[in-house]
């Protein structure tokens, strides 16, 4: 179970403390439970998806982790931009303390990834795709109990968006998934929950569905 409550965000920029970005979001995603995060663009999403992978926090409030967490897929953070495809590898696994099979999990990556030479360039060299595609992979290579999305599906040509949606799909088999995605029918096909992120407050509903009707009547409001 992941609990979320009552968190606030907000970022210090050039001119001072900025405006409220979250405001007192709380909720409670039981296991196993796939959910769509919906939102107008700059609602919070993304701020939200980094709160609950651990690679950002909260100025207030607080966020408990009762399971396995990946960071955000598709989050460009967390690599070393002078290290290669490969030494980020073999730097994650051994954080996870994954030195008995490091080679054949290094080589999971690689062939998910699908970034040829690239993998033996430095990650400062790749595009915002290429470095989603190497976040993907590293997240499947280890088995966490809730995996985080964010646009992941939409990195890459349609060959390698088939390839994420059906590892997506296996990975919804045996754990949950939070997932942010603009694709609608993407959301439908691997979500059944909803977090509908408005004004800096989360509404949490049980349905998808009723998420996505919000959502939609907020844009026409």
């Amino acid at each position: 179970m992941i609990i979320v409550d009552d968190v606030h965000k907000r970022y210090h920029t050039d001119h001072g403390v900025g405006k409220w970005v979250l405001k007192g979001v709380s909720f409670a995603i039981p296991p196993k439970v796939s959910v769509g995060l919906v939102g107008r663009n700059g609602a919070g999403k993304s701020t939200l998806l980094r709160l609950i992978g651990g690679v950002d926090t909260p100025s207030r409030g607080r966020i408990e982790r009762h399971c396995r967490v990946s960071w955000p897929m598709g989050y460009g953070g967390g690599l070393h931009g002078t290290l290669t495809g490969r030494q980020n590898a073999k730097f994650v696994c051994r954080i996870h303390g994954c030195e008995d099979d490091l080679d054949e999990r290094v080589a999971m990556v690689e062939d998910f990834a699908e970034l040829g030479e690239a993998f033996d360039d430095p990650v400062k060299t790749y595009s915002s795709g290429m470095k989603s595609r190497l976040q993907f992979g590293l997240s499947l290579a280890f088995d966490f109990d809730v995996y985080i999305s964010d646009e992941v599906t939409a990195a890459g040509d349609a060959a390698f968006r088939a390839k994420a949606a059906a590892a997506f799909q296996k990975v919804a088999d045996h754990a949950g998934l939070i997932m942010v995605s603009h694709a609608e029918g993407t959301l439908r096909q691997f979500c059944t929950a909803g977090i509908w992120l408005h004004e800096g407050r989360a509404h949490w509903f049980d349905d998808l569905d009723e998420a996505l009707k919000h959502y939609k009547e907020s844009l026409t409001a």
